[in-house]
């Protein structure tokens, strides 16, 4: 059985463009769903955020309309109850890297406010990325790379291929033009090799040890391609 750590938000919300606070948090099935599929697999799941603070689930990821109705939804709430993790997370400055076999970063608005710009983050990233080890990262997780950039603006992520929610996929949300910026184009910025699919499609990305998932329908699948990585 292996270790494999979380690296969850602390925020409860986004500030856009026009100050305002969007309540927010994690994203309840890019948790739910690979924490599903690798204890699933044996492995144990362990929760970081910054901080240390217990994360909040976004109350929109609940809803039946984003889960195929009731019965998903009643799936997911299950799924967050079984997830003990999440409700006694570590201090992601505390955390040791040899001490896990993958890191997985779950997505929602929230790493847009925090892991963004979040060093401890950024150096676990890159450390977990020259590691070797499966990184995992899903959604509006990717956000959490940006803070990988050096004084010059150089990333080691720069030139790997990945994906992430998208702007058409932002845009439909109704964030596109509330946002102060949008996570696929800081991306390209950044220098990563994006490739977008279809909006609200699964589609899943492998460059190595990096598996990133563009969107909610990616996380589950972005999980079973760790699992068989982690054999």
């Amino acid at each position: 059985m292996a270790k494999i750590l979380f690296v969850l938000t602390g925020a409860d919300h986004w500030t856009l463009a026009d100050g305002t606070r969007h309540p927010t948090g994690f994203w309840a099935d890019e948790a739910v769903a690979p924490f599903e599929a690798f204890t699933a697999a044996g492995h144990e799941v362990v929760v970081a955020t910054p901080g240390g603070v217990v994360p909040t689930v976004d109350a929109a990821s609940l809803a039946p309309d984003v889960n195929g109705g009731p019965g998903g939804a009643a799936e997911v709430a299950a799924g967050l109850d079984r997830f003990a993790a999440l409700r006694a997370p570590l201090d992601l400055a505390e955390v040791e890297l040899a001490d896990y076999a993958a890191v997985f970063y779950p997505g929602g608005h929230g790493p847009m406010e925090d892991l963004a710009v979040d060093a401890t983050s950024g150096a676990l990233l890159v450390a977990a990325l020259a590691s070797g080890k499966p990184l995992g990262v899903v959604c509006h997780g990717p956000a959490a790379l940006l803070a990988t950039a050096d004084a010059d603006g150089t990333s080691p992520f720069a030139g790997r291929r990945m994906t992430a929610f998208t702007n058409a996929e932002e845009t439909q949300a109704g964030f596109g033009e509330r946002a102060h910026w949008l996570l696929q184009d800081r991306l390209i910025d950044l220098g990563v090799d994006f490739r977008e699919g279809g909006p609200w499609a699964p589609n899943v990305v492998v460059d190595d040890n990096l598996y990133t998932g563009q969107n909610p329908a990616s996380a589950a699948p972005l999980a079973r391609e760790i699992v068989k990585a982690l054999g």
